[in-house]
């Protein structure tokens, strides 16, 4: 690859980075909106499509960082399992992150 195109391929990842970094933004300003109106209903399908952009960034913009989706994972699974370890208040009042966990390991089989 020439330096010209070198120079080119990291002006183009510093925008997608930049371009990353501000829909993450707009869409976690999005939910906090949603999330002033209440949990009604209505607004599930919203919130789970903003939801659901924000992991889709977050992925993307770690790819573009130069951390890959399996170390993200990784990190994922080794937040969860020092939840479990150290029964944090969303496990130990709702049992949220063993459902998250089965969830993530079944959906993980499913795959293979």
């Amino acid at each position: 690859m020439a330096f010209f195109d070198k120079e080119i391929d990291i002006t183009r990842n510093i925008k997608i980075i930049e371009w990353l970094k501000s829909e993450l933004l707009e869409d976690v300003s999005s939910l906090f909106k949603l999330l002033i109106n209440g949990m009604r209903e209505e607004v599930h399908d919203s919130i789970s499509e903003t939801l659901s952009n924000i992991i889709l960034i977050s992925y993307l913009l770690g790819k573009r960082l130069g951390i890959s989706y399996n170390a993200i994972e990784l990190k994922i699974d080794n937040k969860i399992k020092l939840g479990l370890l150290e029964s944090h208040d969303v496990e130990k009042h709702y049992g949220d992150l063993s459902e998250l966990a089965k969830h993530l390991n079944s959906s993980r089989n499913k795959n293979r």
